[in-house]
This record gives structure tokens, sequence and C-alpha cells, in this order.
């Protein structure tokens, strides 16, 4: 990525056209960047806003992979010997970076990935938090001291750097995925190479250059430390199954997760998979409605029902769906549609066509399973004319039938009723996937129990909250084909170390452990002439 200098730069707005195409040229300028070295033949970026050209580049091969991958092993044996906290230092410097530029990211991201500019501003500061967080973390790779059952003996577990991390992000949240990881991986001691989804490469090359720039004043900081590999999933599997890469971490399709998983663990490397979801929240008797719609709507609706963590099983007591659905259906039906650049747009765009083209079979399997659906069709009138806009879907749905456990990555919320709270937990618990979950409800009873070993089998488990707007303390990921993988938050630090038990004898005796003796006889003249 070639830099230039930021210094004197105006502050950044959009333009009230809401153009995605200057729009993203004008954000690359703010911050000083341009992509003229990554320009090629290979790959056009266009904006899933209006399907306007944002970029052509070039993109890599297998033989740009081991010779990624050979640097990083380089820097990554550099890196390994700076003691943490100043490896938090580089963070800290590049999180301060993107505060300072939040606006033009923001803006770049929109235009690229189709998100409101609201959301795409809630991303960017997520890679500010996260940055925070790892720079914490810097100080509190604790290690233990355990009590040895032999006399004179010290029994200690240290954490260190495993090596090089190859990291896979999807195109719906282009920046803060990716720092979840790295940041966490780079205190560690750790180097990375970063394949971005395909559709959305600028965003991810903004970023870096903005690590590269922090970069260029600390000296401690080897050069290659991340790279950025470009292309589609050929590159992904290179990474995969290179023998230099030491951990994998994919965010994506569960499709992909298992073919991810496999490779890896033919080599016996790590992976660390944020794979599917099909989130339930469950409404009760006892719920606040007040708190659950606009829960809902955000949870169903945002990100154009593009996040892993959208709200798309709603399990409702018979009692409360006709007064539920009384008060969702117009609100959904307000949500304000169109160019995601402009303010005071709710929802964007679908990412594609293909998406558009999977929703629509989705609801043609819904209809032909016994539902009713409500909403889902595409808008042309007052948005974009060559981008896929859609309302967001409500399905009423007479069960769990085939296609409410599968997971169609578009703003389908099914409806289902439910009698007993039991059947409510066997419901939630009763897809493939183990993301993301939540409960609406009063009763102490029921939160707690839905919280227990009992209750919700997911990764994330929220009461009177949506599924949707994970903080990054918390472990992120979930179970069963979700992929079982915490990418961030809490102790997830451990996947990104390796750790090293040692014991020290500082007796004069040699004494094994659990009592064995092992008589050893020498010569008298202990091997003398």
């Amino acid at each position: 990525m070639n830099m230039m200098s930021s210094a004197g730069l105006a502050p950044f707005a959009v333009a009230s056209d809401a153009d995605p195409a200057r729009t993203h040229a004008d954000a690359l300028k703010a911050l000083g960047l341009s992509l003229d070295s990554h320009r090629g033949d290979d790959l056009p970026v266009r904006s899933p806003i209006d399907g306007a050209l944002l970029a052509t580049l070039g993109t890599h091969d297998a033989a740009d992979i081991d010779a990624m991958v050979a640097r990083a092993r380089t820097a990554f044996l550099d890196w390994r010997q700076v003691p943490a906290p100043h490896r938090g230092e580089l963070v800290r410097r590049f999180g301060t970076l993107v505060r300072d530029n939040l606006d033009p990211l923001s803006a770049l991201l929109s235009a690229e990935n189709g998100k409101i500019l609201e959301e795409a501003r809630g991303e960017v500061q997520e890679v500010v938090d996260i940055c925070e967080f790892a720079v914490g973390l810097s100080r509190q790779l604790y290690g233990l001291t355990i009590a040895s059952e032999r006399p004179q003996h010290r029994l200690t577990e240290y954490w260190h750097p495993v090596g090089v991390l190859g990291l896979i992000s999807a195109f719906n949240f282009p920046a803060a995925v990716w720092a979840w990881g790295t940041t966490v991986a780079l205190v560690c001691g750790n180097a990375g190479i970063w394949k971005p989804s395909e559709k959305t490469p600028t965003t991810a090359l903004a970023f870096v250059g903005l690590l590269q720039r922090a970069m260029r004043d600390f000296e401690a900081a080897p050069a290659n430390l991340v790279q950025v590999a470009i292309g589609g999933a050929d590159i992904g599997a290179r990474l995969a199954d290179h023998p230099g890469i030491d951990m994998l971490s994919a965010t994506g399709s569960t499709r992909m997760g298992r073919d991810v998983a496999v490779r890896t663990a033919q080599r016996f490397a790590r992976s660390i998979l944020e794979l599917g979801g099909n989130n339930a929240m469950i409404v009760t008797p006892s719920a606040d409605l007040d708190l659950a719609i606009p829960a809902i709507t955000f949870a169903a609706a945002g990100t154009a029902g593009q996040r892993c963590t959208t709200l798309r099983r709603l399990i409702v007591h018979e009692d409360r769906k006709a007064e539920l659905l009384a008060r969702l259906m117009p609100v959904i039906g307000k949500l304000s549609t169109g160019n995601p650049l402009a303010e005071g747009v709710q929802v964007g765009p679908l990412i594609d066509g293909a998406a558009f083209d999977r929703m629509q079979a989705a609801l043609e399997r819904a209809r032909a399973e016994g539902g009713t659906v409500h909403g889902g069709e595409r808008i042309t009138d007052g948005v974009p004319a060559t981008g896929y806009y859609v309302r967001p879907a409500i399905v009423e749905m007479p069960g769990q039938s085939a296609i409410v456990c599968e997971e169609t990555f578009a703003p389908i919320l099914y409806v289902i009723i439910y009698r007993e709270f039991t059947q409510a937990i066997t419901l939630q618990n009763g897809v493939p996937q183990g993301l993301s979950s939540a409960v609406f409800t009063m009763d102490m009873r029921e939160a707690e129990y839905f919280q227990s070993a009992l209750g919700s089998d997911c990764g994330i488990v929220n009461v009177n909250i949506g599924t949707s707007g994970a903080e990054i303390g918390g472990a992120f990921g979930g179970e069963k084909q979700t992929g079982g993988g915490r990418v961030s938050g809490s102790d997830s630090w451990k996947n990104y170390m390796r750790r090293a038990t040692a014991t020290v004898n500082y007796s004069s005796t040699l004494t094994l452990a659990q009592g064995v003796r092992f008589d050893v006889v020498e010569d008298d003249n202990k091997g003398g002439n």
C-alpha cells in the first residue's frame, strides 16, 4: 500500500449526493492512501449500493502465498523477541490512527460493503475497542505456578507465541473480524496474513495501510508483520494447506469451515472457526414487548440480515403471537431502505444478486412447507436501480421445518409458536447451528433456566436483549456447526499462543513423580580411571 502524509487533511464528510464511487475515492484520499500498488486486471470490486466499480485489483497466486509465508516467518522470529507490553504499544498506536480516521474508514467500508453508515461507524469503533482490549492484554498474558508433589521442585506453565496466523474474513464485517484476531495475535507475539473476502478487499488494504503507518515510526516492528493476500477460495485453501501457517482463523459459512477444518487437521495445525448462525429468540408470556420489538427489529433487519448473529427464528408463546405481530409488522414495514450512505437509512442492500436469489429460493421453500410470507420482495422505487434492495420478510411457520433449520444470509424472520417453556428450549436448540440466542422474560426462573446447562446450547446466551451486537470483552463464537471457536474476547488470547509446562528441580536429589522408584547403580569410580 502506497501511503501519503495525512497532515493537513480536511475533516471528512460524505458528499450530499451519497455517490458510492466518489465516496470511496474521497475516503481513500482523506486517509492518505493509494491502491496503485495493488491495481491489476483480475478482481473488479463493485459497490453493492449501485454496482459502481470501485477498483480493479490484482490477485495473488500460490507462489505469492509461499513468499508471504516466508516473509511472515522472518517477521515472527524477530517480533516474538519484543516484550509483550512493547508489542501492545504498536497496537495502541494503530488504534489511535483508526480512531482519528473513523469517518473516512466508515464511509469507505459502507461504500464497499453496503451496510448503513451508522453500522459502519459501529464496526470501525469496534476496531478501536479491540485495540484497547489487546493493549490491556499485553500486560496480562499470565501463566501459572502449580503446587508440585515433589519437594524443592517448581512446576510452572508458560505461554509463548505460536508463529504465523492466517486469517480469512467474510464480507459482512470486513474490518472488525480481522481486528478481533490480529490485534490479539500481535500482542501475543505472532505475525499475520489476512485473506479478506474478495467482495471487500479495499477495506482490508485501508486498515492494513494504517497499521503500516503505525509501524513506520515503531522501530521494534519488523517488516511484513501483517500482510494482505487478495484472491478467492483458492487463496484461502492455500493458506489452510500451507505448512508455514501455524494457525488459521476462518469466519464464514459452515461449508467453508468444514473444508478449512479438514485441511488444517490433516497437518495438525490449529483452526479457529466462527461459522454459520441460525439464531433464535424466545418471547415468553411475561415478555416486555416495549423492549422486545426494537430488539427483534434490529436483530432481524440490521445489516440487511447479513450478520452471523442475525435473528432468524422467533419462538413466541401462543398467547403473545397476535399482539407481537400486530406491533412488529408495522415497525418492520416503516424501516427506511435505500442508499446506506444517506443519513436516516436503516437498511441497505444485499451484497449481490446471488444473495437475493438465495433469499427468494428460501421464501419459496417456506411457502411450500406451509409458511405465510409477509414482505421479502425486491424494492425498486427510491433506491439505486442496480442494487439488490429487499423488504425484510416475516414468515409465519406451522413448525420448525427443513428451511427453518437452514441459515439464509438475508432478512428473513421465521415465526413459530410454543406452549410450554421446555418446548421453546427444544425448538431453540433443534438446529445444527449454535451461535447466538436470546429470551425475553420477566420470570427469573425462565431467565436462569435459559442460561443454565438445561437451556440454550449456544455460545452466546442473552436475556432481554437481542441476538446481535456482542461486546468485545466476552468470548465470541458458538457451538455445533458454528465451529466451536472463540475468535476474540475473554481468554481467547490462548488460541494465539502455545503452552509450555516446565518443572525445575532445585534439590540435591532426583525425585520421580507418583512415588516411582528407579534406582540406578553406578560403578564406584563413576567412570574414572
